[in-house]
């Protein structure tokens, strides 16, 4: 017998333990089915997915060519392990990956999720300065911004820099090196923002002088610090810190889990400032939100140093049960496809514009503070004060609420804090964002 409504709102209650949500206080909303960018709980109501089902989602749901590529693959096989055999839908998407990324990422290791891509980073950075040749084992500090995220395992929360996200598990946690990130909207007292690309890149200079010889890589989430609450860098930032790491013999990793995948208007964020990390991890929209998957990507460099007989113990000591999932490369792979043939990236610039145009008239309110965009990631920051920047008590949860009235209003949104995020799917249309900026309006 189907379970009804209140079956299942009961359940979810009481048996499935919500990510980042305080269940004593949690209200069910059950999504039943999808379709483009709408969402469409048990009860037939319907809600424009403002936040890409968590920032993943980019060419809408029930797409019928993903659709259909996910039902090719199952009539071949649902999952094989990559530990010792592989499989030609997952060697494909490794190929695909290798062609469209920044230069010189010819090596695909798969995992899946963000948190893993970037574990397996900065795992791998360990373990290549242990066996390069010519090895430097005191390389093994990690350098990573404040208020950075990078996922919940304990390698990627130790870079990570959102004290309430993470603060809790800190004895847990290895040390690391910190730089403020450089954010316009908050710079250090009587810094002007023009000066504040060049301030913070002093700062890092100032550090990898003193400590290159200990530091094994740098962590950044390129352009966009996306659960910093939206903060976006100065022009200019990820460049000069790729110049830095370079000249200091400092790896790059590039975090690239929220920022990949057109959400910046290039297929990738590096792209913008010409920049080659050393590492570059993707996930979230790696298959457009249909499945867990994710990887990273290295160089020559890195692979080589991997390289000798089974007596030399040098292969990477590290996998996952569900990397290169044969499923999720052929979803992969399909979204790949959309892009070329639907002209994705040649589309943006038109809802870029109008999501810009909608959100200045927002900027007239006297408790928003700021406003900032980067292709279709959007932050708009409340405040108490517009003036001195003043926040809002927490208690008051206003960007909590604000959505809340979004919904009623047929648009889910999430905020981060007081930071109300728009993140839409990249097939958006252009009435479906005003729809979800009307939402935010009223």
């Amino acid at each position: 017998m189907t379970p009804d409504r209140g079956e299942l709102e009961d359940w979810d209650r009481r048996h499935v333990w919500h990510a980042f949500t305080q269940m004593a206080e949690y209200e069910p909303l059950l999504i039943e089915r999808a379709a483009g960018c709408t969402l469409f709980d048990i009860d037939g109501r319907a809600y424009v997915d403002g936040v890409s089902s968590l920032w993943c989602n980019l060419h809408g749901h029930r797409h019928p060519q993903l659709d259909a590529a996910l039902r090719e693959q199952l009539g071949k096989i649902a999952h094989t392990t990559s530990l010792g055999t592989s499989n030609s839908t997952t060697i494909e998407l490794a190929r695909r990956l290798t062609e469209l990324a920044p230069a010189g990422l010819e090596h695909v290791f798969f995992s899946d999720n963000g948190a893993t891509a970037v574990e397996v980073a900065l795992k791998m950075a360990f373990q290549y300065w242990r066996q390069c040749p010519e090895p430097r084992p005191d390389k093994n500090l990690y350098v990573a911004l404040g208020d950075a995220y990078h996922g919940d395992t304990l390698g990627s929360v130790s870079v990570g820099g959102v004290a309430r996200f993470h603060q809790m598990f800190a004895p847990l946690l290895f040390d690391v090196r910190r730089v403020a990130a450089p954010n316009p909207y908050r710079p250090p007292a009587g810094l002007a923002p023009e000066s504040l690309c060049a301030h913070a890149l002093v700062e890092l200079e100032q550090l990898l002088e003193r400590e290159h010889e200990r530091i094994a890589a740098l962590v950044i989430e390129p352009l966009v610090q996306c659960a910093a609450g939206m903060i976006m860098h100065p022009p200019g930032y990820l460049r000069g810190v790729r110049a830095l790491t370079a000249q200091y013999d400092v790896l790059l990793i590039a975090d690239e889990v929220a920022v990949g995948f057109g959400r910046t208007g290039k297929m990738f964020a590096c792209e913008h400032e010409d920049v080659a990390p050393d590492f570059l991890c993707l996930a979230k929209g790696l298959t457009a939100g249909y499945l867990p998957a994710a990887a990273t990507l290295t160089t020559d460099r890195i692979w080589n140093a991997f390289l000798g007989d089974h007596a030399s113990g040098r292969q990477f000591f590290h996998g996952h049960t569900y990397g290169g999932n044969p499923m999720a490369c052929a979803v992969a792979l399909a979204s790949l496809d959309i892009f070329e043939q639907e002209q994705t990236l040649a589309r943006l610039p038109e809802k870029i514009a109008h999501l810009a145009a909608r959100l200045s008239r927002l900027g007239e309110h006297p408790n928003v503070g700021d406003i900032r965009q980067r292709g279709l990631i959007a932050g708009i920051e409340l405040v108490a004060a517009r003036k001195s920047k003043t926040p809002f008590p927490a208690s008051e949860r206003r960007g909590w609420r604000i959505c809340q009235r979004a919904r009623e209003l047929g648009v889910l949104l999430r905020p981060l804090g007081d930071v109300l995020v728009v993140m839409p799917p990249l097939s958006v249309s252009l009435e479906e964002i005003d729809r979800i900026v009307d939402a935010i309006e009223i």
